[in-house]
């Protein structure tokens, strides 16, 4: 959407950055979009494309094969990825998501050597494990446990929605090492591999979204780890877990406004050839307004997730900022599909229409990352620091 209205400055870099990710995404990405919802998964095919034009790996140290680019960087592409298809986006985040920089913040130099080099080559995907059917973001109500016996760690328990854990090739698993502590301590990261003993994928789940978006059960039946698949400390899982969460919430909030944008200008190019009773729908009011509307919460969610991203490179501490850019942009994107539907009428509604799979697709957003309403306490707890507050 190129008006000046909405255009942001930008410095040459992260210019730079989107003119690339735009043309890779338009001229190599384009074709994969429909072949990925007629097989329902991302072929390995994308991978390599992507690997092979230095988008697999980006946010990890160059050393390791990776791009080493920027938080803001790194955003920018998604947001030019998910104008097209929201599996892309996934597939990224499979070699430069919260795993993926976990271990390069916290991770032993044998567990670099091991993982990040797989995850530039496209080679490695990785998934997270935190949610439980008893526990998402309330990490108090965590079941799964690990318990030390001799010179293993035993691990018992179930994770279930975990995005890509049937196709990860290594999951970073939460687990309670200390009942009493819990998220003071008492939370410790594991690595876990397909293979290892007492490890299963018993469920996978297809999502309201695309068929390539699907959330797996995860179960551990005395599943033997050496100290090596500790991540950081023993007892730091929560912060190693909550270093990351907010370039989570900053790569879903500029996802959503690049899905947003590709709606907004899908909608105007239907609006200006479709014809009711004789006349444009562009010439009508009541979709002029509606367009108006999506314009600007484009333009307020943008300014809000620059701003934010500007703050975090400058090593400022943010505090619940992320958390504002991903309430105000999961929710904006879904006004804004809404409307495009709207405005497609029957075409908007429709199986094979790209808009209504972008309308399935972003509803995802308001959940996944942590929901709306975490949100809204993070945010609450921010603005209220030294009130007790009962949940």
């Amino acid at each position: 959407m190129e008006t000046p209205a909405l255009d942001i400055d930008l410095p040459d870099d992260l210019r730079a950055m989107r003119a690339a990710a735009r043309r890779f995404t338009e001229r190599e990405l384009e074709p994969w979009a429909q072949e990925i919802d007629r097989l329902g998964e991302i072929p390995p095919g994308v991978f390599e494309l992507m690997q092979k034009n230095g988008y697999c790996g980006m946010r990890l140290p160059v050393e390791y094969g990776g791009g080493g680019l920027t938080l803001f960087q790194y955003c920018i592409a998604l947001e030019e990825f998910s104008r097209l298809h929201r599996a892309f986006t996934i597939a990224a985040n499979y070699s430069s998501g919260m795993t993926p920089m976990a271990l390069v913040r916290h991770g032993t130099p044998a567990h670099k050597d091991r993982f990040l080099r797989g995850f530039a080559t496209g080679r490695l995907k990785s998934g997270f494990a935190l949610t439980e059917p008893d526990a998402g973001s309330d990490a108090a109500g965590m079941r799964t446990n690990a318990q030390r016996r001799g010179d293993r760690w035993v691990l018992n328990g179930r994770k279930h929605y975990i995005s890509g854990g049937h196709v990860a090739d290594v999951i970073m698993v939460m687990a309670v090492t200390d009942p009493d502590k819990r998220a003071r301590g008492g939370i410790t990261a594991f690595l876990v591999e397909p293979g290892m003993p007492g490890f299963s994928v018993t469920r996978v789940d297809t999502t309201i979204a695309t068929d390539a978006i699907k959330l797996a059960e995860l179960t551990f039946a005395d599943c033997e780890l050496p100290d090596s698949a500790v991540v950081g400390e023993v007892g730091n899982g929560f912060k190693v877990a909550m270093g990351s969460l907010n370039d989570g919430r900053m790569s879903v909030s500029c996802s959503c406004v690049g899905a947003a944008e590709s709606l907004v200008e899908r909608s105007i190019e239907h609006v200006k050839t479709r014809r009711t009773f004789g006349k444009l729908l562009a010439e009508r009011q009541a979709i002029q307004w509606m367009l108006a509307d999506s314009a600007v919460d484009i333009a307020a969610a943008r300014a809000l997730c620059y701003d934010v991203l500007r703050r975090i490179e400058r090593g400022e501490k943010v505090g619940s900022a992320g958390s504002m850019c991903k309430l105000f942009c999961s929710e904006m994107v879904g006004r804004v599909a809404d409307r495009a539907v709207q405005i497609h009428g029957g075409m908007g509604v429709i199986r094979g229409f790209p808009v209504e799979r972008f309308y399935r697709d972003v509803r995802h957003y308001r959940v996944g990352e942590g929901a709306s309403e975490i949100q809204r306490i993070v945010i609450a707890r921010d603005l209220l620091r030294g009130v007790k507050i009962d949940d």
